[in-house]
């Protein structure tokens, strides 16, 4: 397994930051999330999309449109096959976060954790997931500070190359602020 190629193959930037309700709808729709994420592997076509994620050319071309038009993807590169110039898609930025967005723009953001909670059950049923989950007390500068930390390791994480035979394996990661109870200072502490 060589670790020299890059990951994806097209050139992108490291972050870019979503605000926009044509931004949010396209990165928050599923199917175009599943698009968006197979863009991390490697550039592709249509064609390539729709076998992928086994739906009808003119549906992938149609949310790969609406991605562009959000400034979320854009041809990478172009090719002749069959006499036919087919273009390659890629992502423009290989994190997309949420920069200050209206009260409004929130409904706009559904909650993905029912839907990746969903997803781990054959894992959990087969005990082949791994989670944990911890509390921690500290101030928003440190939350900050590991935050930047776990997206680096997400994006080692997505830059991995891929195993032949392999199998895909989902990284969740959630970080907020919770009420969850704190033992009492000790006396003299």
């Amino acid at each position: 397994m060589s670790t020299s190629q890059q990951v994806p193959d097209y050139e992108l930037d490291e972050v870019r930051i979503v605000t926009s309700n044509r931004e949010l709808r396209a990165m928050f729709d599923p199917f175009r999330g599943t698009l968006l994420q197979l863009l991390l592997e490697r550039a592709a076509s249509i064609q390539e999309l729709a076998t992928a994620v086994d739906r009808p050319k003119g549906t992938v071309a149609y949310h790969v449109r609406l991605l562009v038009e959000a400034g979320m993807i854009k041809v990478v590169r172009t090719q002749t096959v069959r006499g036919q110039r087919e273009r390659f898609y890629g992502r423009t930025a290989r994190l997309f976060g949420v920069g200050r967005i209206t009260p409004e723009q929130t409904a706009l953001i559904p909650h993905p954790m029912a839907e990746w909670a969903a997803e781990t059950a054959p894992a959990h049923a087969a005990d082949a997931l791994r989670a944990i989950r911890r509390h921690a007390w500290i101030d928003e500068a440190v939350a900050d500070e590991f935050w930047d930390r776990v997206l680096e390791l997400v994006s080692e994480f997505s830059q991995l190359p891929r195993s032949e035979p392999g199998r895909a394996h989902a990284f969740l990661v959630a970080f907020y602020p919770t009420e969850f109870p704190r033992l009492p200072e000790r006396p003299g502490s």
